[in-house]
C-alpha cells in the first residue's frame, strides 16, 4: 500500500481529489478546523440522529455538497491517543472498505498535537481492514481495492513527523502480513520445510544471510531435545538462522528465537479433537521472528539482528517421544518428558543454548507456549517474563508504542520448586498452578547468563471464532524493540 502525507491548507480538504475521505474526530463537541461543507454535513448527521459525538460512533455521508470526494465517513474517537484513533479509524473503514475506493484521504481533528504514533496507528488500522487470506481459498471474495492512503497535515513539520510514523508502519505492516500469511496456512501447506523455504525467500529478497540446517546438521550440533520432539513426524525438522547486519561485526546482536511447531497434535499426550485445527498456529512465534526480520530489513537500522527458528511437527507415531522419556539437551542437561504436549519448551531450550555462541546483547524468545497464559491474560496482552529489569522495561515500552502490549509476569525463585525430577536434571512441566510461569522458569535454566526475556503469545498470536486467523503479533512489539536498540 502507498502511504503518504499531504499538507493541506485551511478550507482545502473539500477540494481534495480522493475516492473517499475519512474524518476522525475526538471529543464531545465539533472541533474547529473542518471545512464548512464538511462541518455542515456532520452537524446535519447529528441533527438527523445518524451520528453522535460519542466514542465508537460512525456515519457514512454520500455525495456531500461542496465536497469533491464522492464518499465521506466520519468517526468519533474516545480521546486523542493513538489507540483511540486506531479504534475509531477501524470503525470508519468498516463502512468504506467495500465501496470500491482506491485512494483514501484521512483528516484528524480534535486529537491534539499529532505525532508519528498517530500515523502508525492509522496505517495499521487500514492494513488490518484490507488484509485477506487467499493462499488456499480460491473462492475468497475480491480483495478491497484500497491501495493508497493520504494523511492530511496542517504544516510541513507536522507532515514530516507523520511521515516518520507512516514509514515505520509500512515496514511493520509488511512484517505483520508475512507473519499472518505463514501462520494462516494449514499444516500441510506450511511444513517445517516450507517454512524454511519461505524464510529463505524473504532473506534473499532483502539481503539477509540465512542458514537452514537439516536433521543431520541438527544431530551433529547435539540438539537432542529438539530432535526428540521432531521424531514422531515424517516431516523433517529445520533449524533456521537469519542474519541482518546493520552495524560493525563487533557490535553484539539482538537475537530473536521463535517456536516453530507447524502443527501440534500434542504427540502421545494427544490434545482433544475440538479446535485442534488451530494448532497450525503453533508456529506463531516463528512467524513473528521471520516477519520482524522482514520489517527491520526494510527500515535498515544501525544494529545487528539474528533471528532463529526451530521448526518441527509434534505428532504421535511408533517413533514419537513418550511420557517418561529422558532426553539430553544441547546444554547437556537431561530432561524428563512428563507431557509430550509441553513440546515448545523442548525445542526452545536447545535454540537458547545455541544462540549463546553469538554473545548477544539481548535474547527474546517468542512462543505460543501455554494455555495458562491465555487464562491469565486473555487475548489482549502477551505474557512477558524476564529477570532483567532493563530488558523487560524496554519490551513493555515497545509494546505500548506499537499498540501491541505485553504484561510482565513474576519469576520468583519459589516457582522453581515444581521443576524437580527423580530421573533427570529437570522435568518439562511442573503442576497446573502458575503453568505459564513454570514454563518460563524451565526456559530460564537454558538462558545461562544472557540478557533474556520470554514472550508467551498463546493468547495474542491468533483469534478464534468468527474472526479466526493469525494476528501477526508481536511483530509490532518486536520491531519497536529492535529499533529502540539501534545505534544513534
Amino acid at each position: 500500500m502507498d502511504f503518504r502525507t499531504h499538507v493541506i491548507a485551511p478550507g482545502a480538504t473539500s477540494r481534495l481529489g480522493a475516492d473517499a475521505l475519512l474524518i476522525v474526530l475526538a471529543g464531545d463537541t465539533l472541533p474547529a478546523g473542518l471545512d464548512e461543507p464538511l462541518a455542515a454535513a456532520v452537524k446535519e448527521a447529528v441533527a438527523q440522529g445518524d451520528f453522535a459525538l460519542k466514542p465508537g460512533k460512525v456515519a457514512y455521508l454520500r455525495q456531500v455538497a461542496g465536497v469533491k470526494a464522492p464518499r465521506v465517513a466520519v468517526a468519533c474517537a474516545a480521546h486523542g491517543a493513538p489507540k483511540a484513533l486506531k479504534a475509531a479509524a477501524a470503525a470508519g473503514l468498516g463502512v468504506l472498505k467495500g465501496l470500491g475506493a482506491r485512494h483514501l484521504a484521512v483528516q484528524l481533528a480534535g486529537l491534539g498535537e499529532l505525532h508519528a504514533g498517530h500515523a502508525e496507528a492509522l496505517a495499521t488500522a487500514v492494513a488490518d481492514a484490507v488484509y485477506l487470506y487467499r493462499s488456499t481459498k480460491p473462492s475468497a471474495p475480491p480483495a478491497p481495492k484500497l491501495d493508497k492512503l493520504t494523511l492530511l497535515a496542517g504544516s510541513r513539520p507536522e507532515a514530516a513527523e507523520l511521515a516518520t510514523g507512516l514509514e515505520r508502519a509500512a515496514a511493520v505492516i509488511e512484517g505483520v502480513n508475512l507473519a499472518r500469511e505463514l501462520a494462516n496456512r494449514p499444516g500441510n501447506h506450511c511444513t517445517p520445510t516450507v517454512l524454511a523455504n519461505e524464510a529463505r525467500k524473504m532473506a534473499r529478497a532483502h539481503g539477509l544471510r540465512i542458514e537452514v540446517m537439516d536433521r543431520k546438521a541438527i544431530e551433529k550440533l547435539g540438539m537432542g531435545s529438539f530432535l526428540a520432539v521432531a521424531r514422531g513426524s515424517d516431516e523433517p525438522p529445520r533449524f533456521i538462522v537469519m542474519h541482518y547486519q546493520g552495524a560493525a561485526k563487533s557490535v553484539p546482536p539482538v537475537v530473536l528465537v521463535g517456536k516453530g511447531i507447524t502443527f501440534d497434535s500434542g504427540g502421545i499426550s494427544l490434545k482433544p479433537g475440538p479446535e485442534m485445527d488451530e494448532m497450525k498456529f503453533d508456529m506463531g512465534g516463528a512467524a513473528s521472528v521471520i516477519g520482524t526480520l522482514r520489517a527491520v530489513a526494510q527500515l535498515k537500522p544501525r544494529l545487528n539482528l539474528i533471528g532463529v527458528v526451530a521448526a518441527a511437527e509434534n505428532l504421535p507415531s511408533g517413533r514419537a517421544l513418550k511420557p517418561g522419556d529422558v532426553v539430553t539437551s544441547l546444554s547437556g542437561q537431561t530432561i524428563e518428558v512428563l507431557n509430550t504436549d509441553a513440546e515448545g519448551r523442548l525445542i526452545l531450550c536447545d535454540a537458547l543454548t545455541y544462540v549463546e555462541r553469538f554473545k548477544p546483547a539481548s535474547v527474546v524468545d517468542i512462543a505460543t507456549l501455554t494455555g495458562a497464559c491465555v487464562i491469565a491474560l486473555g487475548k489482549v496482552r502477551s505474557g512477558l517474563f524476564s529477570t532483567d529489569d532493563g530488558l523487560a522495561n524496554d519490551l513493555l515500552a515497545a509494546g505500548d508504542a506499537a499498540l501491541d502490549p505485553c504484561w510482565r509476569m513474576p519469576m520468583d525463585e519459589d516457582y522453581d520448586e515444581g521443576l524437580k525430577s527423580h530421573f533427570a536434571d529437570i522435568p518439562n512441566i511442573a503442576g497446573r498452578d502458575g503453568g505459564a510461569i513454570t514454563a518460563a522458569m524451565f526456559l530460564k535454566r537454558f538462558a545461562g547468563k544472557m540478557r533474556w526475556a520470554h514472550l508467551d503469545v498463546a493468547g495474542t498470536a491468533w483469534k478464534s471464532g468468527a474472526a479466526k486467523g493469525a494476528t501477526g503479533r508481536p511483530v509490532g512489539l518486536l520491531t519497536h524493540y529492535v529499533l529502540s536498540q539501534a545505534l544513534k
